[in-house]
């Protein structure tokens, strides 16, 4: 069943500073901007979004000093304990996108649980991305895509979901807080279309009436693209599957994970400009101008 609501994400920004503001350590903000999240998951329902992900831990935030990494991952665990029953008490299905492999045992244990316990709610869907990064899964997705039959930009969406654990409708609406006014390798692909409200408020003083502004501004614009109904883009899908369908079938052998996972592709355009140069020389016997020219050009 299609979500009927507003998809909404949010970039949340500015604990770290909020708390440096405030001679405060940056321990402070990042539990500031728990209370945050509470919040803008208890409104959400009320504006009208059916769904809201979250970027809570992006995979370049792995460079960060160890103790503040530590220190999110103790947060998230903790959160994820106190907030599943609650959640599922009130209809909030969660889900977390990104990467697990690269997360402890013990939290990969209490997502799962959280996803199961809350796998029948129905008034929002809450995704969580966690180690993520929308370059890196679109990367993974495209590795996998050459084994789907129906080659069109919703199957490698539903590829893409695969690899993310989760997929969701198109993103309308992306927030990202912190005065900061770029994506941050966030739901890339999601967004294309999405309209974009880039706030100076630092992520642990936004809260439900911030949204409410946010959605007000969303709907006061004028969106000037009608989805499924440009003829520019059908004719431009036809015409990319149709390529991929003439080259995708010669890359059996790409895998996903490895130190060279093109050199599949790499043979396939030696072969082909070996094909294309024999040919050639087979029209030059007939056409004597044609032969002087690769005589020439040898």
């Amino acid at each position: 069943m299609e979500p009927t609501g507003l998809h909404v994400a949010i970039i949340m920004d500015g604990n770290g500073r909020w708390a440096q503001a405030r001679g405060l350590p940056r321990v402070a903000g990042h539990r500031a901007g728990v209370e945050a999240v509470r919040r803008v998951v208890r409104a959400a329902p009320g504006f009208g979004i059916s769904t809201l992900t979250l970027y809570a831990f992006s995979a370049d935030n792995w460079q960060r000093p160890q103790p503040e990494v530590t220190t999110l991952m103790r947060l998230m665990h903790e959160y994820l304990l106190t907030e599943t029953h609650p959640w599922a008490a009130h209809g909030i299905r969660v889900s977390v996108i990104g990467r697990r492999d690269r997360l402890s045992r013990s939290l990969r244990e209490v997502i799962e649980a959280a996803e199961v316990a809350t796998a029948k709610g129905g008034t929002l869907h809450l995704r969580l991305a966690v180690d993520y990064s929308a370059r890196e899964a679109i990367f993974r997705a495209a590795c996998r895509f050459y084994k789907v039959t129906e080659l069109s930009r919703d199957s490698f969406a539903r590829v893409l979901g695969e690899v993310n654990h989760d997929g969701a409708a198109d993103v309308d609406l992306l927030i990202r807080t912190g005065g900061e006014q770029r994506l941050s390798d966030f739901l890339l692909w999601e967004s294309a279309y999405a309209e974009l409200i880039f706030t100076p408020r630092m992520w642990p003083e936004f809260g439900a009436e911030d949204l409410d502004e946010a959605i007000a501004e969303f709907r006061a614009r004028e969106r000037r693209f009608e989805r499924c109904q440009c003829r520019e883009a059908a004719r431009f899908e036809a015409h990319a599957a149709q390529v991929a369908a003439d080259t995708l079938g010669d890359l059996g052998g790409i895998v996903e994970h490895g130190d060279r996972p093109l050199e599949p592709l790499r043979e396939h355009e030696r072969q082909r400009a070996n094909n294309d140069g024999h040919r050639q020389r087979q029209r030059a016997r007939n056409d004597p101008v044609l032969h002087m020219n690769l005589q020439l050009s040898d």
